[in-house]
């Protein structure tokens, strides 16, 4: 499935306003494999005035019923990161977060737990200067989509927004999804990645990136 319905869903808050600019590519699982973890570093960018941005990671289930996602939030017109599941099917409350600066290092970590009645984010800043971790009830979705995402309802003027040392693994041994160009949705941002490798486990597919960094709209 690729995301054709992701920008139809509220994502990193819940309003009734769609996003006015959708710029994200996303990894798709083929079909019969999901992720079961996510994990990487965000560079925080630059920030002028507040404004409704949002620039994300995050994971989206077979079903469309929301996303699962680690936010940098920009509206106060400074920035905070906090994790969360939006914005429905199941309704659930926002996770903790804290504040961030330009040039601060996010790390995340999104991993459904071994018994899989949960996934579970930890997010820290600056190696631990701050730090959040949640859990959310949804092991009951198969996440097959893993978008890293700015959804902007203000301008573009924050620069480049840059993931590193991603790491997604899947079930099963296709590493396509790792391999083949992630999807760019309707072409609409400058995107480079560089350093992907995939590595064959039992019943898993790992998937290194160095750098995914969207640097603005196509």
């Amino acid at each position: 499935m690729k995301l054709s319905q992701l920008p139809l869903l509220l994502l990193a808050a819940a309003t009734t306003t769609l996003a006015q600019d959708w710029h994200f590519v996303a990894f798709t699982t083929p079909d019969g494999q999901e992720f079961i973890s996510q994990s990487g570093n965000m560079i925080v960018p630059a920030i002028h005035e507040a404004a409704t941005n949002y620039l994300w990671p995050g994971l989206q289930s077979t079903d469309n019923s929301g996303v699962y996602q680690n936010v940098l939030d920009g509206r106060s017109g400074g920035w905070w990161f906090g994790s969360g599941w939006c914005c429905s099917n199941p309704s659930l409350p926002w996770g903790g977060g804290f504040g961030a600066a330009e040039g601060d290092v996010l790390f995340f970590n999104n991993t459904r737990n071994t018994d899989s009645s949960e996934w579970v984010s930890v997010i820290e800043k600056n190696c631990g200067e701050a730090s959040a971790t949640n859990s959310f009830p949804i092991a009951d979705k198969v996440m097959n989509d893993a978008p890293f995402a700015a959804e902007l309802y203000g301008a573009w003027d924050f620069g480049p927004v840059i993931f590193e040392d991603v790491i997604l693994i899947a079930t099963g041994d296709d590493t396509r999804f790792c391999t083949d160009n992630p999807w760019n949705y309707n072409g609409a941002t400058n995107v480079s990645i560089t350093g992907v490798i995939s590595t064959v486990g039992v019943d898993t597919v790992t998937c290194n990136i160095e750098s995914i960094t969207l640097w603005g709209p196509a």
